[in-house]
């Protein structure tokens, strides 16, 4: 039997998560599914990073406490494409299936799986086109001379941070004392 955790969300504090509730247990009797827990986020938009029952639920899938998300939609699990596979990505590493009530998508079965394997191809790719863009970001601002990495200290800084390091002081409390980074002053010890 498989083990089910049934995620709803609604929006406003003036909707209720009890229809889309009351449907998916119906489709986890139907299935033979056993509930395992109901993660609801009540007055939660979508658009929002903190989602606490969603990560409620990310934390089951961990633990690999269910084997399969069932929500009433897509758009109950995320609003941007990035959520969304980021969400996908999660349940395919544990090996947890998705059930969407309203798409029709169960990844338990042949065509479901077909599905999530393509929606893994366009994470894939979503992935590569931000590398490729950050990447041609970083050719053109060093193209146009600008100096890329955190700001270097000036030299009357790095004087006071070879005194205090000449007088025998840690790294830390050098950084401490100067008042710079811990990075900065291992780059001007070893340089």
């Amino acid at each position: 039997m498989k083990r089910v955790g049934i995620y709803v969300r609604v929006s406003t504090d003036g909707q209720s998560v009890a229809n889309q509730q009351r449907e998916l247990e119906a489709v986890a009797q139907r299935h033979g599914w056993e509930v395992m827990a109901v993660f609801s986020d009540h007055g939660v938009s979508g658009t929002k990073e903190q989602r606490p029952a969603l990560t409620k639920l990310l934390q089951a899938v961990a633990r690999r406490d269910v084997d399969v998300v069932a929500a009433w939609s897509v758009d109950r699990l995320g609003r941007s494409l990035q959520q969304l596979l980021g969400f996908l990505g999660e349940l395919k590493a544990k090996g947890v299936d998705l059930y969407l009530h309203q798409q029709g998508v169960d990844t338990g079965t042949p065509a479901g799986k077909a599905l999530f394997q393509m929606l893994g191809v366009f994470a894939e790719f979503e992935r590569s086109l931000i590398v490729e863009r950050v990447n041609a970001g970083l050719r053109r601002a060093r193209a146009q001379g600008k100096h890329l990495g955190r700001p270097r200290v000036g030299p009357e800084v790095e004087s006071r941070i070879r005194r205090e390091l000449a007088k025998g002081r840690g790294i830390k409390t050098t950084a401490r004392k100067v008042g710079v980074g811990v990075g900065t002053v291992q780059r001007v010890k070893a340089g």
